[in-house]
């Protein structure tokens, strides 16, 4: 499978490369493009600080640029937090798109979306500080009513980053669930 594997607002540290080593070594090729040009923090203010400075637009665009030699391939699009975010916006956009791996995030879905049953697998801490109460609810609906196949993962009393183990909230015990999960998923896809 072909994935292309998008960092959180933290940039691409070690703890992405660490994952997109797990999905080489299960016999996926990941692609890890770096959205922030090399900068990198572990401090959530800071993180979201170079989010803004960069700006949704540009993330967008950078992320867009990652994509386009290989969607031609059916691109498998996953991503932690605000790279999940991307991800998501990327396959909903994407009709060759095999598949979308959310981890720590949704992303925006447009009223008149359209997927033909895109398959979704979706991690996310229960609750997650970072999104309001019915968030999940809200775009689980939107999901279905574009088209895609969505399988949700919930983690209880997980912190939102949960399988980054160089974060606060890396919880082990999720994060292996997660990952095994994930890895499912994706042979489900070949």
């Amino acid at each position: 499978m072909n994935i292309l594997l998008l960092h959180s607002s933290r940039g691409l540290r070690p703890a992405v490369h660490a994952a997109a080593d797990r999905l080489r070594a299960a016999g996926h090729v990941v692609h890890v493009p770096d959205l922030y040009d090399g900068r990198t923090t572990d401090d959530v203010d800071e993180s979201l600080a170079i989010r803004d400075e960069i700006g949704m637009d540009e993330l967008h665009r950078r992320a867009i640029a990652a994509a386009a030699p290989l969607s031609d391939s059916g691109l498998v699009y996953a991503g932690f937090s605000l790279g999940g975010f991307l991800a998501g916006n990327l396959a909903l956009a994407d009709v060759k798109a095999r598949g979308l791996l959310l981890l720590h995030a949704t992303s925006d879905v447009d009223e008149d979306a359209k997927v033909d049953d895109l398959p979704v697998q979706v991690h996310v801490a229960d609750p997650d500080a970072f999104e309001p109460g019915d968030w999940l609810d809200t775009w689980y609906l939107r999901m279905q009513r574009a088209g895609a196949d969505v399988e949700i993962f919930r983690y209880r009393g997980a912190g939102h980053l949960f399988t980054d183990p160089d974060t606060e909230d890396y919880d082990e015990e999720a994060a292996e669930a997660t990952w095994k999960q994930a890895l499912g998923f994706l042979d489900s896809l070949d």
